[in-house]
């Protein structure tokens, strides 16, 4: 086994989640991830955990989503109650076809989302990551061999993250108190929003591996101005290139998108919530430098800033403010390197990619 496997599988173990003796340890993997999953295991087992292993496959998926009424789908309980029982839960990414759900019906993917909410509700609320193993499939999306891809994802993985965190919290402190951040890039993008009350987390590789962002929550209502989010992105197995949102008073009234408008349509008809943004988060990962078609990754970049519409994050809202609620959340990504600043409330703290705290930032 490759030992950097073992060290992924540590990371995750000890640090992401804190796998503590007794423990019931869910863990979510396709069959070409088997290596990362076995050095779960054997250490699963050397902390006197409890685990029990979920086969993924995005074939089996895509039959069941097209055959199934979606007037069928609800809540299946047998995995609601295996959920309720779990203490934590650990999903592995390996595709070896990344478009294999292309051709399943957005409307029922929307559906199947609405009816796995109450499971996804009690996931969110134990300790669980998500992480990444380096597949053929993924890698053919970056355009990187199988080897290359290896590097990319480890190199990203197995890091100091005691160091990134300390790196990211400066930001945390100048947002966490702040009321309005504004953000523009070149002419297509123009958004004010209000954070206030809202905590700012920092993402160091617990919940996600890797990690390297700092996000919070807008306060729902608030959002006003216009975003081209001019990175591409995958959803329900579909590339969406140059999505363009319009807010007033925190809603989306205008979309268009360059390709597969009909997939981004029917992600913000899901629900209510998913009008709105349930995210904010601005990349810090300077060891991210190659945009792969990976969310987990493309997110966390440097000079970059994502915004999801959908769900937020239950630690991201503070006491007595309201949270955005949807069962989706899609993630969707501003090229801030140029020509672009972050502001909040009033002071400028990135400019074209450099913060604040950091050489080259000219104010």
């Amino acid at each position: 086994m490759d030992p950097r496997v073992r060290e992924h599988a540590e990371i995750i173990v000890d640090h992401s989640v804190d796998v503590q003796k007794g423990d019931n340890v869910r863990i979510s993997a396709p069959p070409i991830a088997q290596d990362l999953v076995v050095a779960i295991h054997e250490l699963l087992g050397e902390r006197g955990a409890h685990p029990s292993l979920s086969a993924s496959n995005s074939a089996a998926s895509r039959a069941y989503r097209r055959a199934v009424d979606p007037e069928d789908l609800e809540c299946p309980s047998h995995v609601l109650a295996a959920a309720e029982e779990t203490d934590v839960f650990i999903s592995i990414r390996a595709s070896e076809n990344t478009y294999e759900t292309s051709d399943v019906d957005p409307e029922v993917t929307a559906a199947f989302g609405q009816a796995y909410k109450p499971i996804q509700d009690e996931v969110m609320g134990k300790r669980w990551v998500g992480t990444q193993y380096p597949a053929p499939g993924n890698a053919q999306d970056a355009e990187m061999s199988t080897e290359a891809y290896e590097e990319f994802v480890w190199d990203a993985i197995t890091r100091d993250w005691d160091a990134q965190r300390e790196f990211q919290q400066q930001l945390v402190e100048i947002l966490d108190p702040a009321d309005e951040v504004h953000i523009v890039s070149g002419d297509t993008t123009d958004v004010t929003m209000s954070v206030a009350g809202n905590p700012t987390l920092n993402d160091y590789a617990e919940k996600n591996l890797p990690g390297g962002e700092v996000f919070t929550a807008p306060v729902p209502d608030s959002v006003e101005g216009e975003v081209l989010f001019d990175k591409p992105l995958m959803a329900q197995g579909r590339e969406i290139t140059d999505v363009y949102l319009e807010f007033e008073n925190g809603e989306v009234v205008s979309h268009t998108a360059e390709k597969n408008e009909d997939v981004l349509s029917t992600v913000l008809e899901t629900d209510d919530g998913a009008r709105r943004l349930g995210e904010l988060g601005i990349g810090m990962n300077r060891d991210i430098t190659e945009f792969t078609y990976n969310m987990l990754f493309d997110e966390k970049m440097g000079d970059t800033v994502h915004m999801a519409v959908g769900r937020a994050y239950e630690e991201t809202v503070g006491e007595g403010n309201e949270r955005n609620d949807s069962s989706v959340h899609m993630d969707m990504i501003v090229d801030m390197s140029e020509d672009s600043f972050i502001e909040v409330d009033g002071d400028v703290v990135q400019r074209d990619g450099a913060f604040v705290f950091e050489d080259g930032f000219e104010g």
